[in-house]
């Protein structure tokens, strides 16, 4: 059979955390970890770092920069208003609607940069490796090409998967 994939499924957190641990150690290359919820050490120490802080910090830049302009532009140079005396660039009435621009701008912008980079688009379909991953099981995937495939399945058994599948 031409697989491409080995997937080890576990019953619980603590015998992938034991198999995860293992595979790190003898430096087998682990291409995703399938978990019904967020499992910390995992996230910690598969190095993957999310870099959505930075992205929102220079959304909230630009837009703070974006909404100002345009504001300073519309109620000062462009149709000045003199309401009872008060100047036309009266700044702290800019305030509220400027904070409520920028947070709309980085919460829909920072939706449509996840949607981006996690691939999730209308039409795309995203490979199901097993039906029970994300319900009550936790999956490790092993790619055949990056990793001896022979030394993954022995530590995956050795380490307690309940069925090491390959894909």
């Amino acid at each position: 059979m031409d697989s491409d994939y080995l997937l080890g499924v576990f019953k619980d957190e603590e015998t992938l955390l034991r198999a995860f641990r293992k595979m790190k150690e003898q430096e087998i290359e682990i291409e995703d970890i399938f978990t019904p919820y967020p499992v910390h050490e995992i996230l910690e120490k598969q190095g993957r770092k999310s870099r959505m802080t930075i992205v929102g910090w220079f959304y909230g830049f630009f837009a703070t920069l974006g909404v100002l302009a345009f504001l300073i532009y519309t109620a000062v140079i462009d149709w000045p208003m003199n309401y009872g005396g008060k100047p036309s660039n009266a700044f702290p009435s800019f305030l509220v609607i400027t904070i409520i621009l920028v947070i709309f701008s980085i919460t829909i912008l920072s939706l449509f940069t996840f949607s981006w980079r996690a691939n999730l688009w209308p039409s795309h379909e995203k490979p199901i490796y097993h039906r029970e991953a994300t319900d009550d099981k936790f999956v490790i995937l092993v790619s055949r090409k990056k990793a001896d495939a022979a030394r993954a399945v022995t530590l995956m058994k050795e380490t307690g998967a309940i069925e090491v599948i390959e894909k």
